[in-house]
């Protein structure tokens, strides 16, 4: 294109009044309905106007062969492509068909809306009766820059100049044209989203049987509604939710039966819907997933503390009553945890899972990156390997493994009252936003509010908080809800002015200032050491006690036994089969997610019969905790059909005592004395059924209440408290008894601290009282 061909403005609509000035021509048709400017232009200076209406039952799509007809010389033709209010592009070889059969009638072809349309060539000096009219501030969403160009034979640009006023266009406007005409990227990206989010939005309102959408190609929809529903009426009640419409009333050819919604956010359009059905139906829309409160936490860099953050506010929802997990979409780590089904992830998340007293699952850390050398990392997924990747190769599945994070993300999402999620790294590192799934990206599909956590003690946090907004694209920063200071050393109040800087420059406040923690008692990020070793572990002394836990196919909090891990004269061993079993010192089950099947498991394998004689024996200890406890009792009853069809089962009979399962689930914090070993214990408890015992009961509470069931010989006992083996004083006390009952010395003292129930109640404390809880509350809508 030849550059004299070109003439930038202040926007399309000051070059449309400069080539109505500039034109000879004896009056304007313009096809309508369309832009309403076309014709106040035209009348401005004096022009009469001709009107082709288009036919609403074409879709107002214009008909070249029909309109032809009314085309005469000394015409100034307008058509808009697409065309404004209805959408619809219209064919480049029929405008450049009407041309040719036109010589002396001038084309104004208006594409401001075209660059939404991929594939729809422009007409752009095609024929020298064309000029053609260009909007940047549409398509790259600065209106406020008031950019756009004209292309026209090199005479009739230089006298539509010689309309318009010297110094038009400033040069934040020209440096911005420069840069965004060259972003080849961005244009495709965005002709893709708006054309996935129209083709959503238009499903959305065909599902209202009182609307007629009208097909587009551009970023908005034409709709007519029917009835008695008047356009004014649905923008003026739609008002009051925070939403406008565009009515469509004014437009040649319509009346007030017609508007005009834009293609917003998924978000947004979400918001549109929901509100119209609201305006239609009397209620809220249900056809949706509910969807789960949430807030991430992302970093100036990594290290800035998120993960410890993270693990403060699983706690701190859990305390005051809300079902939690936590979420981290990709982990990269060579400290990686190994779940009770054999599965991988990431430690940090393992961590914040108990916090939130959940067990760990893989579904909390989908993607884990474990490093094997400088340029590549062998790839887990959904705790799964699947195989060795560079970092090229990586990058280009991260578009596969995207649907296993979204997967993974809403699964757990429905089981929970709320997902606190952890970024990775930091969001501003620009080299690898395009391919995100960890960060912005996974935010906005979870619709979590973000609090960018920055590191005072380094230094520079401020710099940091406003460095990495600087770089954030727009929809980027519009998630970012405020930040949090982490790790201070010093007043408070020194750094009110700084925080004023802050909300000033940004538009956003600090929620909190968090101390810097000394001696905390919990792995730090993923680089820190989580407790010694994994499930089957070998005791690192010969003076040693083994210890057996069933695995149950529904089996939960296994957590409860992970405190035996680390201890160095304990053999632990997970067994599935009844022959593993052997002669331990200690027999255990654990709980479980659907007793009735876990116990018939438990007869159908043949692992009934082993405790049954291992009872008889009275060489091995048996302990049960909740669902394992049940199982121990005489008879298990279902009344309700909780967890099966069956009224009631025989259970194993190693207790005298009976379990109802009931509707309401028991969650309560314990505190009190196991009666045997006169040992402190604390834990909690979280339970459907009540069980009724003939025999003692194991373990005191601090109300007066006790809990659990012992047999006459000591040797077998269970019961409700879930983290009971957390006390290193009682867990030293049993692993003693079972010591001198195998023949060998007690140690008498604690060798290995595990309690991090205490660690998760003082990080907690801390931060609840430094951050805003019912800011956040609020933020998270919960």
């Amino acid at each position: 294109m030849d550059e004299n061909c070109i003439l930038v403005g202040n926007g399309s609509v000051e070059l449309l009044y400069g080539i109505l000035r500039s034109v000879a021509c004896k009056q304007v048709r313009i096809p309508v309905p369309s832009y309403s400017d076309y014709e106040r232009a035209a009348r401005v200076c004096g022009l009469p106007c001709l009107f082709h209406l288009l036919n609403e039952q074409n879709n107002f799509q214009l008909d070249c062969r029909q309109f032809d007809a009314e085309i005469v010389a000394g015409d100034l033709v307008i058509v808009a492509s697409p065309n404004n209010p209805n959408g619809k592009v219209v064919a480049a070889n029929e405008i450049l068909w009407l041309a040719e059969r036109h010589p002396e009638t001038w084309f104004l072809i208006d594409e401001a809306f075209l660059d939404f349309c991929p594939g729809a060539p422009s007409v752009a000096g095609q024929r020298e009766n064309i000029i053609t009219l260009h909007s940047m501030t549409k398509f790259y969403g600065v209106p406020g820059l008031r950019l756009g160009f004209a292309i026209a034979p090199s005479a009739k640009a230089q006298a539509l100049c010689d309309q318009l006023p010297p110094w038009n266009v400033n040069t934040i406007a020209q440096n911005f044209a420069v840069k965004a005409l060259q972003d080849s990227a961005y244009c495709t990206q965005n002709q893709d989203e708006v054309r996935r989010l129209r083709e959503q939005l238009l499903a959305g309102l065909k599902q209202f049987a009182t609307f007629s959408v009208f097909p587009a190609d551009a970023n908005f929809l034409l709709v007519k509604t029917a009835g008695s529903h008047t356009a004014p009426e649905l923008a003026r009640r739609l008002l009051a939710d925070n939403i406008l419409i565009r009515c469509c009333d004014n437009y040649r050819g319509l009346d007030e039966h017609f508007f005009r919604v834009a293609v917003r956010t998924e978000q947004e359009n979400n918001q549109l819907l929901d509100a119209l059905y609201t305006l239609f139906n009397g209620h809220r829309r249900i056809s949706r997933p509910r969807k789960c409160p949430a807030l991430m936490l992302q970093g100036t860099s990594s290290n800035a503390g998120k993960s410890v953050l993270c693990a403060a506010f699983c706690r701190i929802l859990l305390q005051d009553g809300i079902q939690v997990a936590p979420f981290k979409a990709q982990n990269m780590s060579l400290n990686s945890f190994v779940t009770r089904d054999g599965r991988e992830m990431g430690r940090a998340q393992v961590v914040q899972a108990q916090a939130a007293r959940r067990d760990p699952d893989v579904r909390m850390n989908p993607v884990l990156l474990k490093p094997n050398s400088d340029t590549g990392s062998q790839i887990i997924v959904n705790g799964l390997p699947v195989g060795n990747m560079s970092v090229l190769d990586y990058s280009r599945y991260k578009s596969t493994v995207w649907q296993d994070v979204v997967a993974s993300y809403h699964s757990l999402a429905a089981e929970c009252d709320a997902i606190i999620l952890e970024g990775a790294g930091s969001p501003g590192e620009v080299n690898l936003k395009k391919r995100d799934i960890v960060n912005m990206r996974m935010a906005r599909h979870a619709e979590a509010p973000v609090l960018l956590v920055g590191d005072i003690d380094r230094g520079g946090v401020y710099a940091s908080f406003v460095g990495t907004l600087e770089v954030l694209e727009q929809w980027e920063r519009q998630l970012i809800a405020g930040f949090l200071v982490n790790r201070f050393r010093g007043q408070e109040s020194l750094l009110a002015s700084a925080h004023e800087y802050l909300l000033a420059h940004t538009g956003k406040k600090v929620f909190g200032v968090i101390p810097y923690l000394d001696d905390l008692g919990l792995p730090e990020e993923d680089s820190v050491s989580f407790k010694e070793g994994l499930f089957d572990t070998v005791a690192r002394r010969e003076d040693s006690v083994d210890i057996v836990l069933v695995d149950l196919p529904h089996i939960s909090n296994f957590t409860d036994f992970e405190p035996f891990l680390g201890e160095p004269d304990v053999t632990f061993r997970v067994v599935r089969e009844p022959a593993e079993i052997g002669n331990p010192d200690a027999l255990l089950l654990p709980g479980s997610k659907n007793v009735f099947a876990d116990l018939k498991f438990l007869f159908d394998r043949g692992f009934a019969g082993i405790f049954r004689q291992k009872q008889r024996e009275e060489q091995c200890e048996i302990v049960a905790i909740c669902g394992g406890y049940q199982m121990l009792g005489k008879e298990i009853s279902d009344p309700l059909g909780i967890e099966s069809s069956s009224p009631n089962m025989t259970a194993l009979g190693l207790l005298e005592q009976t379990t109802e399962l009931l509707a309401e689930k028991k969650l309560t914090r314990r505190q009190g004395i196991h009666l045997a070993l006169g040992q402190e214990v604390a834990g909690y408890e979280i339970h459907h059924g009540i069980s009724s015992s003939q025999g003692a009961s194991c373990l005191r509470f601090s109300d007066g209440t006790s809990c659990g069931s012992v047999s006459a010989n000591g040797l077998v006992w269970g019961c409700y408290l879930h983290g009971i083996f957390d006390n290193d004083l009682f867990r030293r006390s049993f692993l003693d008894r079972l010591r001198i009952r195998k023949g060998l010395e007690p140690i008498d003292e604690v060798l290995v601290c595990y309690d991090l129930e205490a660690a998760f109640d003082r990080l907690a404390a801390v931060v609840r009282e430094r951050v805003d809880m019912n800011l956040l509350y609020e933020l998270m809508k919960l």
